[in-house]
């Protein structure tokens, strides 16, 4: 037994390059998977694959390995209407040459949760109080040459440069999809089969995605994505579709071919850009949803008109043994964006939106800073916002999960209509780098938020360990 854990150990480590995949996790200063820029560098989906082939940085000295850490979390919400969270885990993460990369981790755990700290885990179910949860990610990748790369698994992807995403975010809960990735000349062209589910009269029923990438190095500093995705149901009263053949298709345009099928799937598309300058970037998006341009142009605030958009600037800045990374961005996002005639259709997993946390019918504007230094860091994330919601039984096209065809007008509609709120989040956060290991810090966070609409005032303060592996953000 000993010889075969012998053999076991050494073929884990041998080899001569490495490759894996990066977690989708905040931006922090200085941090080491910030990519110096080539001609063939990109960075705006995430997570990044790293691969030393390519010239990518090494986490792990070997090309083959097997890392296993305990992972887990204690976060405690004090004051009035105390919340609590705990969990364990365990993290395994694994490579073999440059051709494999896994990656497993799951936390159970039990929460006293609100929805604003409720654990957004794929498995999870009420026990009497309280809410018992499985948090499960998985990965598996398999990067054949240096063209391609292929990955399945349980996860979040994210697609853009910004906090939020307004094509693919990371605020929700994760999903089963498969991908495949090819890079070549300046070009790097994503497809993610997505599927996702939504519960109606206790029950689960499925919904599928399909989205298309590309991302365009025009030169060393500047880059342009152009993106697309589309969500269909497997099965509805009439149809049971399963996932629909023409949507494997990896290099077609969805619009059209929604048409040739005579659907009414919801397709999305979009263009981003980022100019990087140094250590810092400047970036923006724009979602397109449906639009009529004489609509448009004379100014006549049809509902259908939906559409978004961002832009933000962001960077790293050094002072000697401190690192320093900033962040000023702006989001809007016009009424009923994102909605559709249900929610097998709309663009939403399990009840939230795959996008901005905010669904649409809202403006944003938020700010942060971050510091570090050896196993310290410090943030602070300010924003302000004006969000519309539903009032009167109408939609005003705010909450994406509510049909569009519940809208009270077809005119006159503009961002922030219906009960306007405007809000104020601010978060100060301090941590400690207990163990690289799984990630593990300690952490003080304080949190202020008020919303005008409901004429309420909220602090929030917070005190807790966890594995900082994938997002668990809720400045929204």
């Amino acid at each position: 037994m000993k010889g075969i854990c012998a053999i076991f150990i050494l073929i884990c480590h041998i080899g001569l390059g490495q490759s894996g995949i990066n977690f989708v996790v905040d931006e922090l200063p200085g941090n080491q998977s910030v990519l110096p820029r080539t001609i063939q560098t990109h960075t705006s989906v995430l997570p990044l694959i790293r691969q030393t082939a390519l010239g990518l940085h090494q986490i792990h000295k070997d090309s083959s390995f097997l890392s296993i850490s305990s992972i887990g979390e204690a976060g405690f919400r004090y004051g009035a209407g105390a919340q609590y969270r705990i969990g364990a885990g365990i993290l395994l993460e694994s490579a073999i040459k440059d051709k494999w990369a896994f990656r497993v981790g799951a936390m159970e755990g039990i929460g006293l949760s609100d929805s604003i700290y409720a654990p957004k885990s794929y498995f999870s179910s009420p026990l009497k109080n309280n809410t018992l949860y499985t948090d499960v990610r998985a990965r598996i990748g398999y990067t054949p040459n240096a063209i391609f790369n292929f990955q399945v698994g349980l996860d979040h992807n994210f697609i853009g440069e910004g906090s939020r995403s307004l094509f693919l975010s990371d605020y929700g809960k994760p999903y089963p999809f498969g991908q495949i990735r090819a890079k070549f000349w300046r070009l790097e062209y994503t497809v993610l089969y997505q599927f996702f589910r939504e519960q109606k009269n206790d029950t689960w029923f499925l919904k599928n995605g399909a989205t298309h990438h590309i991302s365009f190095n025009a030169a060393k500093w500047l880059n342009i994505g152009v993106f697309e995705t589309v969500i269909f149901q497997p099965k509805d009263t009439a149809l049971r579709r399963g996932y629909e053949v023409e949507y494997l298709n990896p290099v077609i345009f969805y619009r059209p071919q929604e048409y040739a099928l005579g659907s009414s799937d919801n397709v999305l598309i979009g263009a981003s850009f980022s100019a990087h300058i140094k250590s810092h970037t400047i970036y923006g998006q724009f979602i397109l949803d449906e639009f009529f341009l004489t609509e448009i142009k004379n100014k006549t605030g049809w509902w259908a008109n939906k559409y978004g958009g961002q832009i933000g600037v962001k960077g790293n800045i050094d002072a000697g043994k401190a690192h320093w990374f900033y962040r000023l961005e702006y989001n809007a996002v016009r009424p009923f964006t994102y909605s559709h005639l249900n929610n097998g259709q709309n663009y939403g997993n399990q009840g939230m939106t795959l996008a901005h946390p905010y669904g649409s019918n809202f403006m944003e504007l938020l700010g942060e800073i971050k510091a570090r230094k050896d196993r310290w860091s410090a943030s602070l994330f300010m924003s302000y916002f004006l969000r519309g919601y539903d009032k009167g039984g109408s939609s005003y096209g705010g909450d994406i999960y509510v049909p569009y065809t519940y809208r009270k007008d077809d005119y006159g509609n503009h961002i922030g209509q219906g009960l306007g709120n405007n809000g104020i989040r601010a978060i100060l956060t301090v941590s400690y780098l207990v163990a690289k290991q799984g990630n593990l810090q300690a952490f003080i966070e304080q949190q202020f938020r008020y919303d005008s609409a409901f004429d309420r005032y909220s602090y929030i303060p917070m005190i807790g360990i966890r594995s900082q592996l994938w997002n668990d953000r809720r400045n929204y």
